[in-house]
């Protein structure tokens, strides 16, 4: 046996394998660190927490973060740009002008108690446009006429059609429930047929939630308040649901209407375009996530940015991608502030509102 080989060196060699000496880690690295439950502990000093904890719930502290700067930013914190029009020069106007704030979230949270949610930042005018699926339009008005009840992941599909229950994941919607908006919506759709045609009235997706959220007024409506706050609702996809069966109905019944959803996208596009800073908050995937993106992408991307869904990016999807992929095509800007929360939006996003909106608006 060569010295080499000895069992000292080789126990040698692997110590030195095990204890890689470390780099110096740099003096601003924060310390992972959970909450002290010894201590009386607000929900606000847990979130606050949330940060230094690891894993997810330190992306659940930054999308915190991020949502508070997008609610704290003014003009006024940038400087005054060489080529900035006139308008923009003046202080008290710079101080006024805020972070243009987009919200787009799938039919299935507006079906949850998260429609509260929503309908809390919209009746406080908290953010400035909305994206939304069919469902997530149609769901809104529908929980105004009837409720919508907790059943359970586990209950079996068959059966609950045999009763005129339609599950969506534990919860459940009466087939009546959809009756009742057809007597409320198909009548509405009788009116907005005559002024397309006495009036001349181009109807759109928008101009059609807006006036469907007039109609119901009902307090506890997403789209009521969208509606008395002016708020914009973009649902390119208006036909992909409930609002869509109904539109279908109508065509044998009283044909003619039409709904332009090219009418929408300057306008939807025009929101980022002429925004000085944006932000983007996206519960889910799939069209309400890449409407809002590419709007961005006609400013050269999002200033802050914060994802929040379960889905994985290892299939090409759009609804997986990472913030970082969207910077690749300029739908975020490369310094801007962005996170994905890789969670359930319903466990979720009520914390983050009261981390942040709720927050300010108790501070006022």
């Amino acid at each position: 046996m060569s010295n080499s080989d000895t069992p000292t060196n080789n126990v040698n060699g692997a110590q030195a394998a095990v204890f890689v000496e470390s780099v110096e880690m740099p003096k601003d690295s924060l310390l992972i660190k959970g909450p002290d439950f010894n201590q009386s502990l607000s929900l606000t000093d847990l979130l606050s927490s949330y940060k230094a904890m690891g894993f997810q719930a330190s992306n659940l502290g930054k999308a915190i973060e991020i949502v508070e700067q997008m609610i704290q930013w003014r003009l006024s914190d940038e400087p005054v740009a060489d080529d900035e029009p006139e308008e923009y020069r003046d202080p008290k106007v710079r101080q006024q002008t805020k972070c243009k704030i987009f919200l787009g979230y799938t039919s299935n949270l507006v079906s949850s108690g998260v429609r509260e949610v929503i309908k809390y930042l919209v009746q406080h005018k908290m953010v400035d446009v909305i994206v939304a699926t069919a469902g997530g339009v149609e769901e809104d008005f529908i929980k105004c006429l009837a409720p919508t009840y907790l059943g359970d992941f586990n209950l079996k599909g068959s059966n609950l059609r045999k009763q005129g229950l339609n599950r969506i994941g534990n919860l459940l919607v009466p087939n009546n429930n959809y009756c009742k908006f057809e007597d409320w919506v198909v009548p509405i759709l009788d009116k907005m047929l005559e002024e397309q045609k006495s009036k001349g009235v181009i109807w759109t997706p928008s101009s059609m939630i807006k006036r469907l959220g007039e109609e119901i007024n009902d307090e506890s409506s997403i789209y009521y308040w969208c509606a008395k706050n002016d708020i914009p609702v973009y649902c390119p996809a208006i036909t992909d649901g409930s609002l869509g069966d109904m539109i279908y109905f109508h065509s044998y019944k009283n044909p003619g209407l039409i709904v332009d959803i090219a009418g929408d996208i300057r306008s939807m596009n025009n929101e980022a375009v002429f925004a000085k800073k944006t932000g983007m908050i996206i519960l889910g995937g799939g069209l309400i996530k890449h409407h809002i993106c590419n709007a961005n992408l006609m400013r050269n991307g999002a200033d802050f940015s914060v994802y929040i869904n379960t889905a994985q990016e290892y299939d090409g999807s759009d609804a997986g991608a990472r913030p970082d992929e969207a910077v690749s095509w300029g739908k975020i800007r490369a310094d801007g502030q962005m996170v994905k929360v890789h969670a359930e939006a319903s466990l979720v996003f009520p914390l983050i509102v009261a981390a942040t909106f709720a927050k300010s608006q108790q501070q006022h």
